[in-house]
């Protein structure tokens, strides 16, 4: 047991769960809504962007040195991370905090990859504002940068979060992050 609290440790874990502990009670205060998609989205964001900086450890010889087959440890990692993720927002519509949160995390493990641990953040930032800044068009391209902010059922925002979530997790999976 004790090598599962070193890990933790050596991801961050206690400090990304102190800012999901905050994330959590600032979305319970008041009436208990989050007053629309915006801020669910805003609040799923940061959670990823929080649990971003664990997608490496502080010694990258280690990590690929280990004798553990780390594929395996990075994919249950990202897949904890967007469970941890969703469950920052408080009870509403499932489909889009799993669609939101697995999308925001797999962007943030797309993120280790290209960028590394310390910068795992930059692409779910990026794309969410990129998301605020686009003004509501029809066309592809705007509705596929805008998925986090569509409404439940709409295929192409599903469509674009698992393919973010499944390449995500599968480069990280294999090539870990960046140095």
């Amino acid at each position: 047991m004790r090598w599962l609290i070193l890990y933790a440790r050596s991801r961050q874990l206690p400090a990304a769960l102190a800012v999901l502990a905050t994330l959590a009670a600032l979305a319970r205060l008041g009436d208990g809504g989050l007053g629309g998609p915006r801020a669910s989205a805003l609040l799923l964001a940061a959670a990823a962007m929080a649990l971003a900086a664990g997608l490496g450890g502080q010694d990258h010889a280690l990590d690929r040195t280990a004798a553990l087959r780390w594929p395996p440890r990075r994919a249950a990692h990202v897949l904890l991370c967007a469970v941890l993720a969703a469950a920052v927002l408080p009870p509403g519509p499932l489909a889009v905090t799993v669609r939101d949160s697995a999308g925001l995390t797999g962007l943030a493990a797309l993120g280790a990859v290209c960028f590394g641990r310390a910068c795992a953040w930059l692409l779910p930032f990026g794309w969410l504002c990129a998301s605020f800044v686009l003004p509501p068009a029809p066309d592809l391209a705007t509705r596929i940068l805008t998925w986090p902010l569509l409404p439940p059922g709409t295929a192409l925002a599903t469509l674009t979060a698992l393919t973010l979530a499944t390449t995500g997790t599968a480069l990280y999976a294999l090539a870990g992050p960046r140095r």
